[in-house]
């Protein structure tokens, strides 16, 4: 274990300081085109009482989900209430995920918290348990009907970032560079919007998507995907996209020896990621600070469930973590401690 990884950790604030954290609030909510202001969020002192909720995961095949649920299990320590949370199993299993939040709901809880798979195939199922109690949508965007609030960043903003940084290094006019694209599984909820920001940066560059490769975030996959492009476009420049592909992806290119001559870009960020962007094997990766925005998704089901809901629709900033600032970032509010295990039961 790095000794520098270990001590960033044991210098965090303690989970009990309930410090204002830095948040995007955006000025309409649930619309991400509208402008977002940084603003100090002060989060509720202590809950009014031991509440409940359900929390609906796509998946723990990934750790950003673990840094996620890291920053639930913080949260809900500090402010006094638990959780159950549910682990649909991967992006093809809308109707899993519908039937295990209908069910923890039956069970009883006082709210929910749902990062979903699809942007609208949950709605009829949401709009139903809002009638019962609140929802907070989390993570993956989600269609608006039934929603209380949302801790969330823009997907759209996290694809522009990832595909900025092949803008810049190419800009239009230079020499032409090819790209493989894994956006992600194809029907999810963010899919579209991370595409779609992404697409748009590289627009006015000399970068060309010689192949887009759609698959679920599992590592399985992703290597699956990374190894078929390998072979049907042997001089691509750059592989670009999840950050299941991007952990993939440096280990294939140094078993075959083209870590220097093909880069690779992550889209959002990961363990894996972050310890080879500080070894120079990842060029960039945006990080949405996983980790508070778990913090968040607690803090906001708590005030919504007692009426005190001041903010709709918030997040962490987005910030780009390069081979060149990420000791100064740091793991902060991005990363789960090494030592953390998924926790599904909090009382």
């Amino acid at each position: 274990m790095n000794l520098r990884w270990i001590l960033g950790y044991l210098l965090l604030p303690l989970p009990l300081a309930a410090e204002p954290w830095q948040l995007e609030v955006r000025t309409i909510p649930f619309d991400y085109s509208s402008p977002a202001v940084v603003r100090e969020y002060d989060p509720l002192a202590k809950a009014a009482q031991h509440w409940t909720f359900c929390v609906s995961l796509p998946h723990m095949k990934d750790a950003y989900y673990l840094s996620f649920n890291f920053g639930m299990v913080e949260e809900a320590r500090r402010l006094g209430v638990g959780f159950r949370l549910l682990d649909a199993g991967g992006y093809p299993n809308l109707e899993r995920q519908i039937k295990q939040i209908e069910d923890c709901v039956a069970e009883g809880a006082d709210g929910l918290i749902v990062a979903t798979v699809s942007f609208a195939g949950l709605t009829p199922a949401i709009k139903r348990i809002a009638e019962q109690i609140p929802v907070i949508g989390a993570v993956n965007d989600i269609a608006d009907e039934g929603i209380a609030a949302k801790a969330a960043v823009s997907w759209y903003d996290m694809g522009n970032a990832a595909g900025r940084v092949i803008a810049e290094r190419h800009p239009k006019g230079t020499a032409p560079v090819d790209l493989a694209w894994f956006p992600g599984p194809k029907y999810s909820g963010w899919v579209r919007f991370v595409d779609a920001g992404f697409r748009d940066a590289i627009a006015d560059s000399s970068a060309r998507v010689v192949a887009t490769q759609y698959g679920d975030t599992g590592r399985e996959i992703q290597v699956l995907l990374v190894e078929e492009v390998l072979e049907n476009y042997p001089q691509v420049d750059y592989l670009v996209g999840s950050a299941p592909m991007a952990e993939a992806a440096v280990s294939i290119l140094r078993s075959k020896g083209l870590s220097e001559r093909i880069g690779v870009v992550s889209d959002y960020m990961t363990h894996a990621v972050y310890r080879a962007l500080r070894r120079d094997k990842i060029i960039a990766a945006p990080t949405d600070f996983p980790v508070l925005q778990g913090r968040l998704a607690i803090e906001m089901a708590a005030r919504a469930v007692e009426g005190k809901l001041t903010v709709r629709h918030a997040g962490p900033r987005i910030e780009l973590m390069t081979s060149q600032n990420v000791r100064d970032i740091g793991p902060g509010e991005s990363l789960a401690p090494p030592s953390f295990v998924p926790t599904f039961l909090l009382e």
